[in-house]
């Protein structure tokens, strides 16, 4: 069974925070510049600096303030930066850390803006948000905002494999819609474009006016059908190396999550792959943070008369979410004396129409009891795993 790990908690900081020894900044990324806003002892301005997207230019600034800070009698002991997730990733948090600075991702949408129709919006207002609301997390304080685990490079190429098999399998639908929808503009129906010798048959294709298929249009379904039989050999070279690494390293903590869930009747490798590095090798602190992670929650709108809800949060991983509803309905086929199928059937029985509803609460409650299994060895009541 893998090992226990000690959950973490990124909803604020468990450090004590020391005013007079800590240096603090924030950092608005963009393309073209970073905005840094930084809290410096001593000195009564709060500076603000505009820089080239240049890491060591950021790190000789937040040594520079440390220096003024030093200068006015305040030694510092803690530099803390913070910059909102992005398409920057996770990389300079890394680079960061490295170098002994204390740095942290904040989820943007957990910090609190103004409700105004028009509010203004410009990089200065957002690091003076960023900055309250990061001063407030290192105070200990809850709900100011919540920061992200920052997983290490090898944790993010970890994922790649999943997700360019899923983004290649979009790619591949997109490329059979189009082509069943130019044979359907020429009248032409009930043909399969997946055939293995459906490329040769074109030929063959009659419109309802009994002429072939035009010269361009059939040069242009040819290449479809090149470009996707491509797509189908990258798939089955990532799904053929996922299986090279399982065979190679068995024992890893995350191959042997990933064994352990294949064997779960109704799972297979795609899938517990997808769930283990995604969400099931976190550090989560309880069950509900695991729900909340896989945007499986409810938004309850309840205040003074109105009481309803508004569906799913949705403010989680949506390849875990997309997963996750898939599984629950292949887990009622392939897992039909199990606790939790019997669960969702007692309640759909006589409801039929809130079966949508019922899936996503079932897709829930198996999604904690996975990673209970993962975590703790607890198999979930009545589902039936193979033989190792």
């Amino acid at each position: 069974m893998p090992r226990q790990r000690k959950p973490n908690d990124f909803s604020r900081s468990l450090i004590a925070l020391d005013m007079d020894t800590t240096l603090i900044a924030v950092v608005e990324l963009s393309l073209s510049s970073w905005l840094v806003a930084g809290i410096v002892p001593g000195v009564e301005r709060q500076p603000l600096k505009k820089l080239k997207t240049d890491e060591n230019a950021l790190l000789t600034l937040l040594n520079r303030w440390r220096d003024e800070a030093v200068r006015s009698g305040h030694k510092i002991s803690r530099i803390a930066v913070a910059f909102e997730a992005g398409r920057d990733g996770f990389w300079l948090a890394r680079w960061l850390n490295a170098r002994g600075i204390e740095a942290h991702v904040i989820h943007a949408s957990s910090v609190a803006v103004s409700r105004e129709h028009r509010r203004a919006k410009t990089d200065r207002l957002d690091t003076e948000l960023l900055k309250r609301a990061f001063v407030g997390w290192l105070r200990g304080e809850r709900d100011h905002c919540k920061t992200a685990a920052i997983p290490s490079l090898r944790e993010e190429d970890a994922k790649r494999p999943s997700r360019e098999r899923e983004s290649l399998v979009g790619e591949q639908s997109r490329l059979v819609n189009r082509m069943k929808a130019t044979l359907i503009r020429l009248g032409i129906r009930g043909f399969n474009p997946k055939l293995r010798h459906a490329e040769q048959r074109l030929e063959t294709l009659r419109t309802p006016e009994g002429k072939p298929i035009p010269a361009n249009t059939l040069a242009e379904l040819k290449r479809d059908m090149q470009r996707r039989r491509f797509i189908c050999d990258q798939i089955r070279s990532i799904e053929q190396e996922r299986l090279e690494r399982l065979e190679r390293t068995p024992d890893t903590e995350p191959h042997a999550m990933v064994r352990l869930l294949a064997r779960v009747t109704g799972i297979g490798i795609e899938t517990a792959d997808l769930l283990v590095h995604e969400v099931l090798l976190r550090n989560m602190r309880d069950r509900r943070a695991v729900a909340r992670y896989g945007g499986l929650t409810g938004s309850p709108d309840r205040s003074g008369g109105t009481n309803r809800e508004k569906g799913m949060a949705r403010s989680g991983n949506a390849r875990v979410r997309r997963g996750m509803i898939q599984l629950a309905w292949r887990f009622l086929l392939f897992q039909k004396d199990s606790a939790l199928a019997q669960w969702y059937r007692q309640r759909t029985e006589h409801a039929p129409k809130a079966r949508k509803t019922m899936i996503v609460a079932l897709a829930r409650k198996l999604l904690i009891a996975l990673w209970r299994l993962v975590r703790e060895g607890v198999v979930p009541e009545g589902v039936t795993i193979r033989p190792a």
